[in-house]
């Protein structure tokens, strides 16, 4: 691990400036109850391509091609069939929530047999069925795979997963997405739970809607804020929603640290505190080499050639790099003191894990 990066949240006061407070907007923290997407899957079929579709060993792609020529008057057996110009595909959507009847969305299809290549194929229409069976949407169109394969035999070249495609606005909504419109109450859920956030979400939200009664909005729990919509904002929930979106609340955020120890990158959040310790950190290398001689025999001797190793051992010890952190340490004193005695991305990993078995760092240590 040649070099690393430590990137530190807010870390304007390392310049000596001081940041802005600046709150979140409610909208990126959290989500409506019952605002949701829904997964819809479906299964079709891909033709058109050139030869590069599945083989006889696949029966049910030969059985779907022949069920659907059943429907159009044509009676072929599925064992009389050798096409390779088509492909059976599993489908994938997200439906949007309030999705109206007409809208169109993006459908991936992927191979499910032994095809090995979508590039230039044509889903035939299939539907698009949600978790309780129902059909949502009807999909058809060109499939746009995103990459190639190229040559034949031994001798090809691949970009991509050209099994893969995407069949951009190829579906269309035949249904009402099943999501719940908010009324007379509305519930937000918290994309990341937190106590503290939720009651100054709530705080914020009756001084933005005050009332002479009881407050609008009350705190559950970490990850709940329950809402009752104003008498004025009845017939308007959806203008009312939306000044809601608009509040902005100051998240408090755990004191955490995210260490990644294969690419070097160490994630440090501003909150973070280090009790009174001092670090005592050194290395210790030991390098072993291996060399290959060659050994001729005497001319005209009856010796042979032969090949000797030579094996070479070398220790070194570094001297140990001391660095004291008095009462209240700051993130910001840590990486200066760490960064001027040159320690490596692995050095301060190891130094961060120590720091944490020693009840020394006041926040959460993630290693991904």
């Amino acid at each position: 691990m040649r070099n690393f990066l430590i990137l530190l949240a807010l870390a304007a006061p390392l310049f000596g400036v001081a940041p802005a407070e600046h709150g979140t907007r409610l909208k990126d923290l959290v989500t409506l109850e019952g605002v949701r997407n829904n997964q819809l899957i479906g299964y079709g079929i891909v033709v058109g391509l050139n030869g590069t579709g599945d083989k006889r060993t696949t029966i049910f792609s030969t059985q779907s091609l022949a069920n659907m020529l059943e429907k159009m008057g044509v009676s072929v057996a599925p064992t009389a069939m050798r096409v390779q110009n088509m492909a059976a595909v599993m489908l994938t959507a997200t439906l949007p929530p309030f999705a109206q009847p007409g809208s169109t969305i993006d459908v991936t299809a992927a191979a499910v047999g032994d095809a090995s290549n979508l590039q230039g194929g044509l889903l035939v229409m299939a539907s698009l069925r949600g978790a309780n069976g129902q059909v949502y949407a009807v999909a058809q169109g060109p499939v746009v795979t995103g990459g190639f394969v190229a040559g034949r035999g031994g001798n090809t070249q691949s970009v991509n997963h050209p099994t893969v495609g995407r069949v951009p606005a190829g579906a269309t909504v035949e249904r009402l997405a099943p999501s719940v419109a908010p009324t007379g109450e509305v519930r937000l859920q918290l994309r990341n739970s937190d106590f503290t956030t939720s009651s100054r979400a709530a705080s914020a939200i009756n001084q933005k809607f005050p009332t002479k009664d009881t407050p609008i909005a009350r705190s559950e729990n970490g990850g709940l804020i329950r809402v009752t919509t104003p008498p004025e904002w009845k017939d308007r929930v959806s203008e009312f929603i939306a000044n809601l979106e608009e509040i902005e609340v100051k998240v408090d955020r755990r004191a955490r640290i995210v260490v990644n120890e294969r690419t070097g990158t160490i994630i440090i959040g501003k909150d973070v505190h280090i009790a009174p310790v001092a670090i005592l950190h050194g290395g210790l290398s030991v390098e072993i080499q291996t060399s290959l001689l060659v050994s001729q025999p005497n001319p005209l001797s009856t010796g042979t050639t032969q090949v000797v190793p030579q094996t070479t051992v070398a220790a070194k010890d570094e001297p140990a790099r001391n660095v004291v952190l008095k009462d209240g340490a700051t993130v910001e004193e840590l990486v200066r003191a760490l960064t001027a005695v040159g320690s490596t991305a692995r050095d301060i990993i190891a130094i961060l894990q120590s720091l944490r078995a020693a009840g020394a760092l006041d926040a959460e240590l993630e290693v991904i």
